[in-house]
């Protein structure tokens, strides 16, 4: 089964810390394996604007955009960045190759235009940044979910692109109708 835009909601039994209470937006999935991004761990620093002016993009005083966090998008390439973003861009120009189709409502680009477009105000109406990604190989995130490591969540731009990072978690469980207290670590089988 194809989970591209899907949602990763990590159980309570999730052994590694990094993916502790994560929410992962599948942004590409096949036999070859798997690569997502966490929607709701912010990184304490740097902060977009800074990040911006790193690489010499400039950054209106006027834009609030500057002043949102960057995410910890996984724990592989931690140092490259991506951005999940609405469908809403880019508006008019040739982007071809450089869009990944996560959804119908979200895309990943991992590009500078894209960055420099949200500097400027002209980027997507709704976007997240995130430094690294996680991934998996062949079989592994499959075996993660028999595991009981995973809940599989339809995909939901309003969750994923939404800047309440705090509640993500719980909203995703909620949104399954599942209360977090009735959640076991343990895999058990019928």
């Amino acid at each position: 089964m194809d989970m591209t835009g899907k949602l990763l909601i990590a159980m309570p039994g999730m052994e590694d810390p990094r993916f502790e209470h994560a929410v992962v937006a599948i942004c590409a999935h096949s036999p070859e394996g798997a690569m997502g991004l966490i929607v709701n761990k912010p990184l304490p620093k740097p902060a977009m604007s800074d990040l911006l002016g790193q690489l010499g993009i400039t950054v209106p005083t006027s834009d609030l955009r500057g002043g949102e966090p960057i995410l910890f998008g996984g724990p592989v390439e931690t140092g490259r960045g991506f951005v999940l973003h609405s469908r809403d861009w880019p508006r008019g120009a040739d982007q071809a190759g450089a869009i990944m189709e996560v959804s119908p409502d979200m895309a990943m680009t991992a590009t500078r235009d894209i960055l420099e477009a949200m500097a400027s105000g002209h980027g997507p109406e709704r976007a997240l940044l995130a430094l690294g990604y996680a991934g998996w190989g062949p079989g592994q995130l499959e075996a993660e979910i028999m595991s009981n490591g995973w809940l599989v969540a339809d995909g939901d731009a309003e969750l994923a692109l939404g800047a309440d990072h705090a509640t993500k978690w719980m909203r995703a469980l909620g949104a399954m109708g599942i209360d977090p207290r009735t959640l076991s670590a343990s895999a058990g089988r019928a």
